[in-house]
């Protein structure tokens, strides 16, 4: 194992558990408590999942996968639940760390997202006076791994649909909305979802797809769309009769997948008449776990030699 580099994977983090909604979501506000109508709904949308996102423990699992497969010490660092970015630079650090790389589980690349996390391991590094190399792989939302087991997974829910509705389903691809003042200033993360939309499109054959997002914060600034919940209704109307939702925006089964999709969207489709299916979060899937730990070696490979 390579004792001079650490590998950082970064994700966004969950609540605990319901309890733990409540300062979550505090630090998401940034030391603002939502309203106690919105943290009621909140919190009934974690009770729906069974009260409490599976984020964490799949995220451990994809760590100790990346792990396995790169053979570098790695640290989980987290946006808005410990252990944080943080804490995960202090540790690598502490650990002798001279080289650290950071690869966050989400594909698309946005200020506002992968940006941030690059910010606040560098800031971190920083403040401890640290002066080794840090890198953050800045997307890999067109890797051609990822794209073939989208694809693969997309084919599956299609061949699960009779013939005849098969013929007219429509596949959608979503991530998490932004708001929309971001994409007008220039960042590329709507154009990232669209090439991986377009990548897997082809390499699936789809005659039938779209781009749509979901999620979008409750904010007075606009967010991008169609959201899937408009797209739902918008193809029921015009007589579609599935639709399949590619979330590839997102790698791990949480309360965007497993409430925004599989319970509201679903729920929205069952009273409009319109079959919501989903493929599967790739979450600690072998050969998804396989494509990011390539992703994670070439850069090691490339800045090494």
């Amino acid at each position: 194992m390579d004792q001079k580099t650490a590998v950082i994977v970064m994700a966004y983090g969950t609540p605990k558990d319901l309890d733990d909604v409540l300062p979550y979501y505090t630090h998401i506000r940034r030391g603002s408590p939502p309203p106690p109508e919105l943290l009621k709904e909140l919190t009934d949308r974690y009770a729906a999942i069974g009260g409490r996102s599976p984020l964490l423990e799949i995220t451990e699992a994809q760590r100790l996968g990346i792990e396995s497969r790169v053979g570098t010490k790695t640290y989980l660092g987290q946006k808005h639940a410990a252990p944080f970015i943080g804490e995960a630079v202090e540790s690598a650090i502490k650990d002798g760390a001279e080289r650290i790389l950071g690869i966050v589980l989400a594909p698309h690349y946005s200020s506002g997202s992968i940006g941030q996390y690059e910010s606040k391991a560098r800031a971190a590094a920083e403040q401890l006076g640290w002066n080794g190399d840090i890198q953050i792989i800045k997307s890999w939302a067109t890797v051609p791994g990822y794209v073939s087991w989208l694809a693969a997974e997309v084919k599956n829910e299609l061949a699960a649909l009779s013939p005849e509705v098969r013929s007219e389903a429509m596949v959608v691809f979503s991530a998490h909305s932004l708001p929309l003042r971001v994409i007008e200033g220039g960042d590329p993360y709507a154009d990232e979802l669209a090439a991986t939309a377009a990548a897997v499109a082809a390499e699936a054959s789809l005659e039938h797809w779209m781009v749509g997002w979901q999620s979008a914060g409750r904010t007075a600034d606009p967010w991008i769309g169609p959201d899937i919940l408009e797209i739902t209704k918008t193809l029921a109307s015009e007589g579609v009769p599935a639709a399949i939702i590619c979330p590839c925006g997102f790698v791990a089964d949480h309360l965007e997948v497993l409430y925004d999709i599989d319970i509201e969207a679903a729920a929205l489709g069952d009273d409009l008449g319109i079959e919501i299916r989903r493929t599967p979060a790739p979450n600690d899937d072998a050969a998804f776990l396989d494509v990011v730990a390539g992703v994670v070696e070439d850069v090691l490979r490339k800045s090494s030699g």
